[in-house]
């Protein structure tokens, strides 16, 4: 069964924030180019691993996605375990000679590609209904960032805040790096919802 879900469960994340950087190097150039005659463009960055490995609220739904996300391989491996035990002791009575007619082993191939169909069904369900779980918490993700910079820049004032996510600003001057104070922020307003901690909660009781 091929596995559909994966550790990596917030990665789609990442996508948005790095677009609030998102202007080409020739509009960044023009501005930094203006701001050494004006000195007016205020700039900071955040450090997009950082920001993910330290904010709760990403680690508590990290927790939650790769713990649902087992239990989906999980169902998903025994149903495909039973459906090959099945079909290999219809296999096994074929080949002793178990079936009279024509007709039962029609009927017990039937019953094999039926069970097939209701396993892909099945996964491609619950890989559905994973992916509009992750989306979901991308938003939540996205939308309580953004509304924590609005407040937090009303007395920075910066102009652009933009992502450092691998080697995409490929020069940053560390005292422009505000990712502590963003992580400081986001982490003392942050408060994890009732069934976020029951759903942690139970999955850490079910290993015991």
């Amino acid at each position: 069964m091929k596995k559909f879900f994966t550790c990596a469960a917030l990665v789609a994340a990442t996508m948005w924030l790095g677009a609030c950087g998102a202007k080409n190097e020739e509009e960044v150039a023009n501005e930094n180019n203006s701001t050494e005659q004006t000195g007016d463009l205020r700039i900071a960055y955040v450090e997009l691993d950082t920001l993910m490995s330290q904010y709760q609220l990403y680690k508590d739904y990290s927790e939650v996605l790769t713990r649902k996300g087992n239990n989906i391989q999980k169902t998903l491996a025994q149903k495909q375990r039973a459906l090959e035990s099945h079909a290999a002791s219809v296999q096994k009575k074929y080949e002793s000679n178990g079936f009279t007619t024509r007709d039962e082993v029609e009927r017990a191939q039937a019953s094999i590609q039926k069970e097939q169909n209701e396993l892909a069904e099945l996964a491609d369900r619950l890989q559905n209904e994973f992916a509009m779980e992750q989306a979901r918490i991308n938003d939540e993700a996205r939308d309580s960032i953004q509304s924590f910079l609005k407040r937090y820049n009303k007395t920075k004032k910066y102009d652009y805040v933009m992502v450092k996510a691998g080697d995409n600003l490929l020069i940053a001057n560390p005292k422009f790096n505000i990712t502590e104070d963003i992580v400081k922020g986001l982490n003392k307003r942050y408060k994890i919802k009732p069934e976020v901690a029951e759903q942690i909660k139970a999955a850490k009781e079910a290993e015991d």
